[in-house]
């Protein structure tokens, strides 16, 4: 990037168009521009998540992550180019094995809380999901590589695996736990 921005309202928008990376202007409401929005309102919920207190393994492992989908939207910004690099959904699949490894197994689902941080990784769970249909949805209108739908399904489910380690970590030495849902048709049935 040759350039940095000096100017931050340059008023082109105000069509109702933004410009990509190759100079194209395309409609706010395109596919790729929701994409592209989903993704760096992911990033910027990583960046609230890191405001909390959590392991530093943790904390390095959300930085190197919020760089990746900081490729992944320029990659989305830039039809036809490739930023992200599968070694980067690998990166994940290691990341997923050590943080499940030794997490009790479920017996029963969970829901989005607990500690206010894992409360925040289920949040950033969420909006990956959402980043990921809307992905898809742009790969229905045009090709895309692979690796970035990979990279937002491996990454929620990797923010599942951290809320429940979130609900686990204390500094105070306790012990935290998962909150578990209550189905009414469970306990009818014991």
């Amino acid at each position: 990037m040759g350039q940095r921005l000096t100017q931050i309202a340059t008023r082109t928008g105000d069509m109702g168009t933004t410009g990509l990376g190759d100079n194209t202007r395309v409609s706010k409401n395109s596919m790729r521009v929701h994409a592209m929005g989903d993704v760096d309102e992911l990033n910027s919920n990583l960046g609230l998540l890191l405001c909390e207190e959590m392991p530093e393994a943790a904390q390095e492992l959300l930085v190197q992550i919020q760089h990746q989908l900081f490729n992944l939207g320029g990659e989305l910004s830039i039809p036809g180019f490739q930023l992200l690099k599968p070694e980067a959904v690998l990166a994940l699949d290691v990341a997923l094995a050590e943080y499940n490894a030794p997490l009790p197994r479920l017996q029963e689902f969970i829901l989005p809380a607990g500690s206010r941080a894992a409360a925040l990784a289920h949040i950033c769970r969420t909006v990956a999901r959402r980043a990921e249909r809307s992905v898809v949805a742009l790969e229905e209108q045009e090709a895309l590589q692979d690796t970035p739908r990979q990279y937002l399904n491996r990454l929620s489910d990797l923010m599942f695996v951290l809320a429940r380690v979130l609900n686990r970590y204390r500094t105070d030495g306790s012990v935290g736990d998962d909150v578990y849902w209550t189905s009414e048709r469970l306990l009818h049935s014991e």
